[in-house]
């Protein structure tokens, strides 16, 4: 290799690391002076207010009492109730077996209608 070569390949790789640096310094001071938002700013905003919304309806849910179906009697219970009355219930597991069938029997028995014959 000359030496003529040797200082053509040298003023490259120098040119290069000179660029580079150029090229660094300049994305680094765009980083700190642009402050773009986020791309889904907005939709993370509107997750996070659903996902509040959502868990504090489960919350009420599981801690209120609300009439589900008045014509078979079901209602909701909060949580703590309910386990203290199953508790209770199934203290007698024969009277709380016969109890729980004729629930469940009753919750699917069809209604009765009116013909219009």
């Amino acid at each position: 290799m000359s030496l003529q070569q040797n200082n053509r390949a040298s003023a490259a790789a120098l040119g290069f690391l000179i660029v580079s640096g150029i090229f660094a310094v300049l994305a680094v001071a765009v980083k700190l002076t642009l402050n773009a938002p986020a791309i889904d700013a907005d939709r993370a905003a509107e997750r996070s207010k659903a996902l509040t919304e959502i868990r504090a309806a489960e919350e009420g849910a599981l801690n209120t009492a609300a009439l589900i179906d008045s014509k078979h009697g079901t209602v909701r219970l909060p949580i703590d109730t309910a386990m203290s009355l199953a508790a209770q219930k199934w203290q007698n597991p024969s009277a709380a077996r016969a109890d729980l069938n004729n629930r469940a029997e009753k919750s699917v028995a069809p209604v009765k209608t009116e013909s219009f014959e």
